[in-house]
């Protein structure tokens, strides 16, 4: 692939750049009828929504019972709609958490009916320096710095998403009407800077620089193997969504908590009762409704990992009491989780459980005690009231 473009900001912005790239290659051979981009359920909410603003009809390709992507369903698809076809947007490894076994193939696929293929870069940090975009068959992909590259990742700092390309779509690259960027017949710019964030890349540089080819390679092996230690401590309490065909997951796994949910038990309730352990939780809810995602990357240490992996074991085991009867349904550790200093030392004690349950589940939280500063929220009713109920202004005066 060539030199990275960095005008795109976010990850997001990176897609959209990379297919508007796309869109510009099918236009300059004369393929405008080419508008129909193929996206497996298993993306990145983010690709379908990219899809659309580029004014892409977005058709979309199933996945198997493990997980994987459809062949037989890609292979219909993509002939199906080979004479409109201009792509694919495919995460890898996968949101499930996988490598791909087919990729090769089905990338194959959509190059033999005309498409180019946008690989999602969300998880390039379990492919750096064992494998590539450019080897699985990817035409383009957006880098995600703030995830791969030591950029803080969401609410801790500004997204960076560089896209590469190979050859052919080099020359539609974004351009900027200040400073000159991009191809010999680029596409507009998609950031107000010609380099993005341009200062969170002297981080990721420097991260690069430091760790080396052999240190990134470790890093993303590192990545791997915590996935796969966590998940061998966590799949004997707890079923794993899906893994490959040798047993192993990628660079995280999911962890499916439907099966409590017949006994009254959400997965909100187990990410909400992390945080008595002093964790933020996981990815909940995605890319599977009532599962959590975990993803420990390189960066922690075992005893970390270890940490993690005994707070989840031991809710496990307050999922069982409520299982067995012997917590109410209801009215358990679980459901009023977190657990606020505020509530911890109110002068009232009401719950069929005790403060110490509560607040100090395992030894070690009492040496490090982080206190959540706000108790369970609804947080269907704020996701579904995106205005402002709060009363006017001139009530205050």
């Amino acid at each position: 692939m060539t030199p990275a473009v960095c005008n795109p900001t976010p990850g997001a912005q990176g897609e959209y750049a990379g297919l508007l790239v796309i869109k510009a290659y099918h236009e300059s051979r004369g393929d405008h009828h080419r508008n129909v981009i193929l996206i497996p359920i298993s993306a990145h909410g983010t690709n379908p929504a990219s899809a659309a603003m580029c004014g892409f009809k977005i058709v979309i390709v199933a996945c198997d019972d493990k997980g994987n992507i459809d062949v037989a369903d890609m292979r219909s698809k993509a002939e199906q709609y080979k004479d409109s076809l201009a792509g694919l947007m495919v995460t890898y490894p996968s949101t499930h958490g996988v490598f791909e076994e087919t990729i090769n193939e089905i990338c194959q696929l959509i190059h033999d009916n005309g498409g180019q293929v946008y690989m999602d870069g969300a998880n390039m940090n379990a492919q750096v320096g064992l494998t590539s975009p450019g080897n699985i068959g990817a035409d383009v992909c957006h880098l995600n710095l703030h995830k791969t590259f030591a950029i803080p990742h969401g609410g801790g700092g500004p997204g960076m998403g560089p896209i590469c390309v190979k050859s052919q779509l080099a020359p539609f690259l974004p351009s900027h009407p200040v400073h000159a960027t991009g191809g010999a017949t680029p596409i507009h710019a998609v950031s107000a800077a010609p380099y993005g964030s341009a200062s969170i890349l002297l981080i990721s540089y420097a991260y690069i620089k430091m760790l080396g080819n052999v240190g990134l390679k470790k890093s993303t092996e590192y990545a791997i193997l915590n996935a796969n230690y966590m998940k061998a401590r966590l799949e004997k309490e707890y079923k794993i969504l899906y893994t490959g065909t040798n047993g192993t997951c990628a660079h995280e796994f999911i962890v499916d908590l439907r099966p409590f949910k017949a006994f009254g038990i959400e997965a909100e309730d187990v990410a909400k009762r992390l945080m008595d352990f002093g964790f933020h939780a996981p990815t909940l809810s995605f890319p599977v409704a009532g599962t959590l995602m975990i993803e420990p990357t390189e960066s922690e240490d075992k005893a970390e990992l270890d940490r993690f992996c005994d707070a989840l074991l031991f809710i496990r085991k307050e999922i069982e009491e409520v299982i067995q009867g012997q917590s109410d349904a209801k009215d358990n550790i679980l459901k009023h989780a977190p657990h606020t200093q505020w509530v911890i030392t109110a002068d009232e004690w009401t719950r069929p459980y005790s403060r110490q349950a509560a607040a100090f589940p395992l030894d070690w939280v009492k040496a490090n005690k982080f206190w959540p500063t706000v108790s369970r929220v609804n947080n269907t009713a704020g996701d579904r009231h995106l205005v402002c109920t709060c009363e006017p202004m001139e009530s205050y005066m």
